[in-house]
């Protein structure tokens, strides 16, 4: 699971409103500024992995994967949420090989980022996959997935033009395209 140096709302006395398989609802209170307390409801998520796996080192491959909470296929990095107890890099080589068929013979760790901290707690452990072997995909069941590869500038461009929406996956590759574009790579 998902190692972090804070406290989730619920281990600093929130109160639980739902638990889900994947998350839960915490109400917290919360004292401004001015002194006053005020109520704050959020979402306490376990954490996930992202991965961009290089299928070479001017390739991404990238996948398509059917959101029912915004009806929409979405071209994003392949990810998932940490729910069981592995480690992050475990995790992130689980999530690889299950969405993409991919497995690498190296993985990195490239960053750390929170998705929307106003309302959710969810931490998003960027990783590099490198040197990857193909193979099948290991999709668990009803994920609807295609793993799509495409070039890194191409990948870039459709952040850049709004075609890619997922908010991690825009994160991710902008992040790796400034390294890069520093290392003058």
């Amino acid at each position: 699971m998902e190692n972090t140096d804070s406290p989730t709302p619920l281990q600093r006395g929130g109160k639980l409103l739902l638990e889900t398989r994947r998350f839960c609802v915490v109400r917290l209170q919360e004292q401004a500024a001015d002194g006053s307390v005020r109520t704050r409801d959020v979402v306490e998520h376990p954490g996930c992995v992202v991965i961009a796996p290089f299928v070479s080192p001017r390739e991404v491959c990238l996948v398509e994967v059917v959101r029912a909470a915004v009806g929409e296929t979405l071209l994003e990095l392949p990810a998932g949420t940490l729910d069981r107890v592995e480690s992050l890099q475990a995790a992130a080589a689980r999530e690889l090989e299950e969405e993409t068929g991919y497995t690498a013979g190296r993985m990195e760790l490239a960053g750390r980022f929170w998705m929307s901290p106003g309302i959710l707690r969810e931490r998003m452990t960027l990783f590099v996959a490198e040197e990857l072997s193909p193979g099948p995909q290991r999709l668990e069941p009803g994920e609807q997935i295609r793993p799509r590869v495409v070039a890194w500038e191409e990948a870039v461009s459709l952040c850049l033009d709004g075609t890619i929406q997922d908010a991690k996956t825009v994160a991710a590759l902008m992040l790796l395209e400034a390294r890069r574009r520093r290392a003058g790579g």
